[in-house]
């Protein structure tokens, strides 16, 4: 055991630093980092000594490999999770904070270096300045264990070019440095032995200058050269139609995204469509985190993340038995309902950004 922090905080040489400190579980993201964070760059904001916020994690795996789902399964698998149990109260908390990197009012330098997943493209995609090297693997991963994407994923996958976001959220598919630079999850790429120079001109240089300084061209994205058959198929208005699209498509590529999604919770597949529609006619950040906020509470009472969570993370004998089993039981009112309104348990980003 240790007695350091799992999250490093410092300001220093005109800058706000942010490290995560968990590198044995890849810095995933509890609830007591997420209010430190907060609190941090809540206090940085109106702070004339520091310039920018600089995020990274420790160790060499990734910078975050996403939420703790050990303790949602924890919290859920009793059925009776809500927005007032420890998840909901966690999801609270770190979508706020997904919102306040979104409307950041000073640089925001976050380096994706290595694994960042779930939770970790919240910290990471809404922030001003993103920088990828040759070892980020970015994804969203949730469908792969009955969850939705969340932490404002849904208003970046949205915002992909085409369909590309809806071929990675239902696939569960991971992107490279170049993939992320493409679908506008990422801004720059620095090989990551140029990282440390970085952060050193970051301490002297302004932030725009000291990145121009190292960046190199962004990598070809595999996924941007597939983009023609990703559009056709994934443009379809439903997750069926979608799978029978992939299975009737003359390319190697497809016939593995439909074995990929068909492997996925049905049920999930069909929410996250939804979301994913709904989010891109949505005006802003704060409004797609209303969203889904909604849809991950009425997650945390559902059969399938529980499962999910336990074929992958705790039994991992990587066979979830998903209810219902296929997409054709999945009805439009069982969808309908992880969007319905919360009361005064709502989220309430869309107020908070206006009292801003």
């Amino acid at each position: 055991m240790t007695d350091e922090p799992e999250v490093l905080i410092a300001a220093e040489d005109g800058l706000g630093l942010i490290i995560l400190n968990r590198p044995k579980a890849i810095n995933a993201l509890n609830h007591p980092m997420a209010l430190a964070i907060t609190e941090a760059l809540r206090a940085w904001a109106d702070d004339d000594a520091v310039r920018a916020v600089v995020v990274s994690g420790a160790g060499e795996r990734g910078l975050c490999a996403g939420g703790d789902i050990v303790a949602i399964h924890a919290d859920a698998k009793g059925g009776a999770a809500n927005a007032d149990s420890p998840t909901g109260v966690f999801w609270r908390d770190e979508y706020i904070l997904n919102a306040l990197i979104g409307s950041y009012p000073k640089p925001y330098v976050v380096i994706m270096d290595g694994i960042v997943m779930g939770g970790g493209v919240g910290l990471s995609g809404h922030g001003s300045h993103r920088i990828v090297t040759e070892r980020s693997r970015i994804g969203m991963p949730e469908v792969g264990i009955g969850f939705v994407p969340d932490v404002g994923g849904t208003y970046l996958l949205s915002r992909a070019p085409g369909e590309l976001g809806t071929h990675v959220a239902l696939t569960t598919a991971r992107m490279s440095a170049g993939d992320a630079i493409a679908a506008g999850f990422a801004d720059h790429y620095v090989p990551s032995a140029a990282i440390p120079a970085l952060l050193d001109a970051l301490r002297t240089t302004d932030v725009d200058a000291a990145i121009a300084a190292v960046a190199e061209p962004a990598p070809s994205s595999d996924l941007l050269a597939q983009q023609g058959w990703i559009d056709a198929c994934y443009s379809a208005d439903t997750v069926e139609e979608i799978a029978a699209r992939l299975q009737t498509t003359d390319s190697p590529e497809a016939t593995k995204a439909a074995e990929d999604l068909l492997a996925k919770s049905p049920v999930a597949l069909k929410v996250t469509l939804r979301s994913l529609r709904a989010a891109r006619a949505l005006p802003s950040l704060e409004a797609v985190l209303d969203q889904e906020y909604r849809v991950s509470i009425a997650s945390l009472r559902s059969h399938d993340l529980v499962e999910g969570i336990r074929a992958q993370v705790i039994d991992k004998d990587r066979n979830p038995r998903w209810e219902p089993a296929t997409l054709s039981e999945v009805t439009d009112a069982q969808v309908a309902a992880y969007f319905a309104e919360l009361g005064d348990k709502e989220l309430g980003a869309t107020t908070q950004e206006a009292q801003r």
